[in-house]
């Protein structure tokens, strides 16, 4: 299972981050490749939604499903679907601001990629990884 785990920095409270984050309907506006989030239901642990997601241009569809959650700390989410992935954040204080945390395990769609094109989803993935986490703090910082 392939791991992503990427840090970034943000002039901005821990609060007003984890709001931002955690919060579903925002999640097209920074995530790159994620196109849609419908159905949200709930909050905090046992928060629902549905997604699609686009990887290489092939789209995905899926529910993701909060599954711990501390507020201004962390939260984990669990995604099943056309992908199978735990996301985690971490938020810690840093600086007068903001230190966030994305950590995410998945597992690659398609059974039989081949190692070459594993490799290049991968690396296409971490490229997309920290692109969404200059999107938060473009947004977040102004």
């Amino acid at each position: 299972m392939p791991t992503i785990n990427k840090s970034i920095s943000i002039s901005a409270p821990v609060e007003k981050v984890f709001a931002y984050v955690t919060d579903p309907t925002k999640l097209p506006e920074w995530f790159v490749g994620l196109t849609e989030v419908t159905d949200v239901s709930g909050s905090g642990v046992g928060q629902r939604n549905r997604w699609t997601y686009s990887m290489i241009g092939i789209p995905f569809h899926g529910e993701s499903k909060i599954t711990e959650q501390v507020p201004n700390q962390r939260s984990v989410s669990k995604q099943e679907g056309g992908m199978t992935s735990t996301i985690t954040f971490t938020f810690t204080p840093y600086e007068g601001g903001t230190k966030l945390d994305f950590d995410v395990d998945y597992t690659i769609p398609v059974p039989v990629l081949g190692k070459l094109a594993e490799k290049i989803v991968f690396k296409r993935n971490q490229r997309e990884a920290q692109l969404s986490m200059e999107n938060i703090k473009e947004r977040l910082e102004v």
